[in-house]
């Protein structure tokens, strides 16, 4: 662990190596796990402003599950997560042709229609960000589903600060990811 401004970063982030591989795992990480993806408060109010252009393109289940239980739901802990789907696949998860999951926010992103990219937690992962008081923890969440992008990864040669880096920007700015660089050319010397 390493320590950038009011963040306690894992040095997995330098050390691991991740590239998406969609063709393989299909999007799991969408329909896997047993809770939503994590919000923002800030993003609560994007879901509200987003959520007419978004609706269109979802699934007839994933629009039940935000009518039954609203936009974004609230853990036993306070936290802010995506709804689910019979407790499964996130309420804003569309198929391609393909089977393959997407993110209903990020296509409307993509098509234009609005201009909010998705929650910065899937932006990040397989880095996960744990606030606390003083600071935020910066960590790499391993998940077997995501096997396959760890190899091709590790075929490509890509760490995972290097693969997130648009998000990491957009979550800590680019001071902030500049800084990481420096620390990471320093790590690799080692």
């Amino acid at each position: 662990m390493f320590q950038l401004g009011k963040t306690i970063v894992s040095e997995e982030i330098i050390e691991k190596e991740f590239v998406c591989n969609l063709s393989a795992c299909k999007g799991a990480c969408c329909v896997a796990g047993d809770a939503g993806a994590p919000l923002e408060e800030e993003e609560l109010q994007r879901l509200k402003e987003v959520y007419s252009e978004v609706k269109p393109l979802l699934r007839e289940e994933g629009v039940a599950a935000i009518e039954e239980q609203g936009l974004y739901t609230t853990n036993e802990f306070g936290e802010h997560e995506t709804p689910l789907i019979d407790n499964a696949d996130c309420a804003y998860v569309i198929f391609d042709e393909k089977k393959k999951a997407l993110c209903a926010i990020e296509e409307a992103y993509n098509s234009g229609l609005i201009s909010w990219k998705k929650p910065v937690s899937c932006h990040l992962y397989p880095i996960r960000v744990r606030e606390y008081s003083e600071f935020s923890g910066v960590n790499y969440d391993k998940w077997e589903i995501c096997d396959d992008a760890c190899s091709l990864g590790s075929e490509l040669k890509v760490p995972v600060y290097k693969f997130v880096k648009q998000a990491l920007v957009r979550k800590f700015g680019e001071d902030w990811y500049a800084e990481l660089e420096k620390v990471a050319a320093t790590f690799q010397k080692k």
